[in-house]
């Protein structure tokens, strides 16, 4: 590339436990532009030819890190665009028939969705200027209609998969969820529609428990009796189905569930029509999670602190626990 990508503050451990640079893909969801567009100005700005896979698919190949993709988030109408038609059969001009009739029905409420490559946490900062060419040509983010449901997610490598440490990072975004919440001003459709929810409240208490340091099967086991679904806020479920298929299997047989050996984290909205909006302020308040999950005396410090607010019952009213975080526990990166 020609242009200079703005460069993002990296988090303390910036390496996996090979000593290669943590990675995190890139997951965005927009409207306001037919595919070949948006494949097309990615392809310019990204230097990647684009070839279309089916009729809902393109694919971006070249990048060191990976391919790149552009697609329709909707799994059945991807699944019919694989399908070769032949014009004169009775069959097949039904099932295009059809076809036409779910884009029809769908063409407002299913996104289109740009999804990178498990990319170096270096090069987070490339997307600010694919943004700022998509927002120009017309994309739209969730705020451009009440069922607009779009989101911006990422997906994140761990430093290590060490029991001990997926829990702290567990741990570590429990007690700052109210405060990411409050930071991503999430869209009412999206909150209605349950697309990031937050953990159960038992399952927040036993997560702060501050002697709450199990082996893998048993937090695999734990979560999966509490989050048995992927709409979450941070789904753990492609991360655990890589550790354990079987637990997860066991628990829901979602096909949707992608194992992979990372954080999924679907908190923020889509704000691509947002002059100014970017991946640098959900990546900022992503960092407050991965400072405090490396820090474990003031994470044990902060569960503690959270798991006395929770007991003040009507008297939490009187002060926050965002404004005793804001305080107290994020750190000043």
């Amino acid at each position: 590339m020609t242009h200079c990508p703005p460069s993002f503050a990296l988090p303390a451990r910036i390496h996996t436990g090979t000593g290669e640079l943590r990675r995190v893909g890139v997951e965005l969801e927009m409207s306001g532009l037919d595919i070949d567009r948006l494949a097309t100005i990615c392809s310019r700005y990204l230097q990647l030819p684009s070839q279309a896979t089916s009729r809902y698919e393109r694919t971006l190949r070249g990048d060191p890190a990976g391919d790149w993709r552009v697609e329709l988030d909707f799994t059945l109408l991807r699944d019919m665009g694989r399908e070769q038609r032949a014009e004169n059969d009775l069959g097949d001009e039904l099932r295009t028939s059809v076809e036409e009739l779910l884009k029809w029905v769908t063409n407002d409420v299913v996104p289109l969705e740009l999804i990178s490559p498990p990319l170096p946490m270096n090069r987070l900062g490339e997307f600010e200027g694919l943004i700022d060419l998509l927002r120009i040509a017309g994309a739209q983010g969730t705020s451009s209609s009440v069922m607009s449901a779009f989101g911006m997610q990422f997906n994140l490598d761990l430093p290590d998969l060490q029991t001990d440490t997926i829990t702290a990072y567990l741990k570590a975004f429990t007690c700052l969820y109210d405060w990411l919440a409050q930071r991503a001003r999430m869209n009412l459709t999206r909150r209605l529609t349950a697309f990031a929810g937050p953990f159960p409240p038992v399952y927040v208490k036993q997560l702060i428990n501050p002697h709450y340091w199990p082996e893998q099967t048993q937090l695999i086991a734990d979560y999966l009796l509490a989050n048995p679904t992927r709409n979450r806020a941070l789904d753990m479920l492609p991360l655990f189905k890589y550790l354990s298929a079987e637990q997860v299997q066991a628990a829901t047989a979602d096909p949707l569930i992608k194992a992979r050996p990372a954080l999924h984290y679907r908190l923020p909205d889509s704000l691509i029509d947002q002059p100014g909006w970017g991946l640098g302020g959900a990546w900022s308040d992503w960092l407050q999670v991965e400072a405090l999950a490396a820090d474990r005396p003031r994470l044990d410090a902060c569960c503690n602190a959270y798991g006395q607010h929770l007991e003040q019952g009507l008297g939490r009213l009187l002060d926050s626990w965002k404004a005793q975080l804001e305080r107290q526990w994020l750190s000043g990166i």
